[in-house]
């Protein structure tokens, strides 16, 4: 699959691929929009099987950050950094490298943590450029931006409660979680202080066996998870996770998760109404963690934003209700409805030098 086949209809403004053979980085940047901003998104370094699976990711997810931001009410565009590899690969001048690629864009494009990078990676990567965010604490970032995005999805499914059941407290109820890594594993800590009966799975068993000796919660096989009844899945691992082999067998309410691009396709969104199934839009529940990292670029109150994801999540499923469309389709209108109306209608060019 070429490029322009790859991104299809949607309007990407650029891909950039850096190929250093010296430190083994094969990386993919696609920037979606900078009509309200610089493209913030994170960094993903993964073991993709091939190249045409590395480039369809950044897309979508470039896309998934690009609504995200606008959706949050962010001066931002989206952005999405893919990473060909694993962590055999890192060191030092492997960063470096990598710094140099984004420094090119000129601050088009502002990097941060995500899937397989981590803080100590972020603070490597400023040594060659400014544009990168979610550094540790001790070297002047915001930190980690995993437990804030917990909090949002906490938010979310609390918001999700008030609609369908007309309580915030989410005490007694079940939920499955699907991946316990950074977000996972935190977002379950908050179930579990607010009283939810909480079921969990992970591809890596010894993390999920850790969760339940910290806090007695049940783990049941990957295989199993999407299928517990319970009130809401939460999907906290990597996206796709929602398409028409699984949906089928779903036995639950609502979802509410971390993972982005939870869909496999928009027209998931239709099959899950069709079930009955009350979808949050992924890129509306997980928007804590960008709004946490944007927080270090705009100066912003990243708490009180985090907050409003409440409000945010009712207005969508409102919306949804009085338009006769599904909460995926209510939330994609919100998002680019505010791109053209606030957009500069020009791609994003940083004016200004060190």
């Amino acid at each position: 699959m070429g490029v322009f086949e790859a991104i299809g209809n949607d309007s990407h403004e650029r891909v950039v691929v850096g190929n250093d053979p010296s430190t083994g980085l094969k990386a993919i940047i696609a920037i979606y929009s900078t009509q309200l901003g610089p493209a913030l998104g994170g960094t993903r370094l993964f073991p993709y099987q091939n190249d045409e699976a590395a480039l369809v990711d950044a897309l979508r997810l470039a896309r998934a950050m690009a609504l995200k931001a606008s959706a949050a009410g962010l001066s931002l565009g989206g952005g999405k950094a893919v990473i060909i590899g694993d962590r055999t690969l890192v060191t030092d001048d492997f960063w470096r490298s990598y710094g140099r690629l984004i420094d090119s864009l000129g601050g088009a494009y502002i990097t941060a943590e995500d899937v397989g990078t981590t803080t100590g990676d972020m603070r490597v990567i400023a040594q060659e450029t400014r544009w990168v965010t979610g550094r540790a604490v001790k070297d002047d970032g915001g930190g980690d931006p995993s437990p804030v995005t917990a909090r949002g999805v906490m938010r979310a499914m609390m918001a999700t409660s008030r609609y369908l059941w007309d309580r915030d407290s989410l005490h007694g109820c079940r939920v499955a979680v699907q991946g316990v890594g950074k977000v996972g594993s935190s977002l379950v800590r908050h179930l579990v202080d607010e009283g939810a009966d909480v079921v969990i799975a992970d591809v890596r068993q010894d993390s999920a066996d850790a969760l339940v000796e910290e806090l007695g919660v049940k783990s049941v096989p990957t295989d199993e998870i999407l299928s517990q009844d319970c009130d809401i899945l939460s999907p906290c691992s990597l996206g796709g996770a929602l398409n028409p082999e699984t949906i089928p067998g779903l036995r639950c309410h609502a979802i509410v998760g971390s993972a982005n691009n939870q869909l496999a396709t928009d027209t998931d969104a239709a099959a899950l109404a069709a079930r009955d199934i009350l979808y949050v839009p992924d890129f509306i529940a997980n928007a804590a963690g960008l709004i946490h990292v944007a927080s270090e670029v705009d100066g912003s109150d990243a708490g009180a934003r985090v907050e409003g994801l409440y409000d945010s999540v009712l207005t969508v499923l409102e919306k949804a209700s009085k338009e006769g469309v599904t909460p995926h389709e209510a939330a994609v209108r919100l998002a680019e409805d505010r791109i053209r109306r606030e957009g500069s209608g020009t791609t994003f060019r940083h004016g200004g030098g060190e």
